[in-house]
C-alpha cells in the first residue's frame, strides 16, 4: 500500500492542515486588555480570562501535534511512502488510513 495517495488524500490532507493552522491561530489570538490581566478585589473576568488562557496551551500543544502530523503524510505522500509505516515499513491498513489520513505509523507503532 505503500506510496498509494490518490488526489482525494491530498486534498483532505491539506484542508485538514488549513483547518488546524486557523485553529491555532484563533488560540494564539486570545483577547487582551491593555496587554494585562486584571485580578481586582473581585473574581471575574481577569479570572475567567486566565482560566481561558491556561485552558488554551494544552489545546494549542495537541493542535501542534496533529499539525506535525499531516504535514509528515504530507511529506509521505511527495516522497511515495505514504500508507507505510515510518517505524517499520508494514502496510497502514486502509481501515486507519480512511479513519485518520495522516497516519504515518501502524497501529503497532502508533502513539
Amino acid at each position: 500500500m505503500g506510496g498509494m495517495a490518490d488526489s482525494a488524500t491530498t486534498a483532505l490532507l491539506a484542508d485538514k492542515r488549513a483547518q488546524l493552522q486557523a485553529q491555532m491561530s484563533s488560540i494564539s489570538a486570545l483577547p487582551e486588555e491593555n496587554g494585562s490581566i486584571s485580578f481586582g478585589k473581585r473574581v471575574g473576568e481577569g479570572t475567567s480570562q486566565a482560566v481561558d488562557r491556561l485552558a488554551a496551551v494544552p489545546a494549542h500543544d495537541a493542535l501542534r501535534l496533529m499539525l506535525d502530523e499531516v504535514e509528515r503524510a504530507e511529506q509521505k505522500v511527495a516522497e511515495e511512502t505514504y500508507g507505510s509505516c515510518d517505524v517499520c515499513g508494514a502496510d497502514i491498513p486502509a481501515g486507519r488510513l480512511e479513519a485518520r489520513p495522516w497516519a504515518t505509523r501502524c497501529m503497532d507503532h502508533a502513539q
